[in-house]
């Protein structure tokens, strides 16, 4: 067996609303078909995949269960990415990856779950960080 790629990620949330517009609206991830399962949710395509799937439930979970460090999309346009987390005030911050220079923008959704976006070595842009953002949650989304 050889695995192929990473196929998804499933987040358990009790804000399923603020999670979806924040995947939507501040990192650009489309809407798309989900199967008609018992339960609420939602899931996100990057491409033609599903990368994202939102699963609601009746509490946030709590710190016993178990967590991803964080997951991470590869994109471009790093210039026009920044700008749009600066205009939703998502606080973020932007790391060089030593050898590579790819460049690796972190933040935290409202469920404070870290996401990590990298761009390639050769993108330009503004890279300070949100005025008072650093890494907090989206206050908007």
């Amino acid at each position: 067996m050889t695995l192929a790629y990473l196929d998804h990620v499933t987040i358990h949330t009790a804000n399923l609303t603020g999670l979806s517009r924040f995947y939507r609206d501040v990192l650009g991830l489309e809407d798309g078909p989900r199967p008609a399962f018992r339960f609420a949710g939602a899931w996100f395509y990057c491409g033609d995949r599903a990368a994202l799937h939102l699963v609601e439930v009746e509490s946030q979970p709590n710190g016993g269960r178990p967590r991803i460090e964080h997951f991470a999309f590869r994109a471009a346009g790093l210039s026009v990415f920044l700008e749009r987390l600066r205009d939703h005030r998502v606080g973020f911050r932007v790391a060089v990856v030593p050898g590579t220079g790819n460049k690796q923008v972190h933040l935290f959704d409202p469920d404070r779950n870290h996401v990590e976006i990298q761009f390639a070595a050769d993108e330009e842009a503004d890279m300070t960080a949100f005025a008072g953002g650093g890494d907090q949650a989206a206050s908007k989304a």
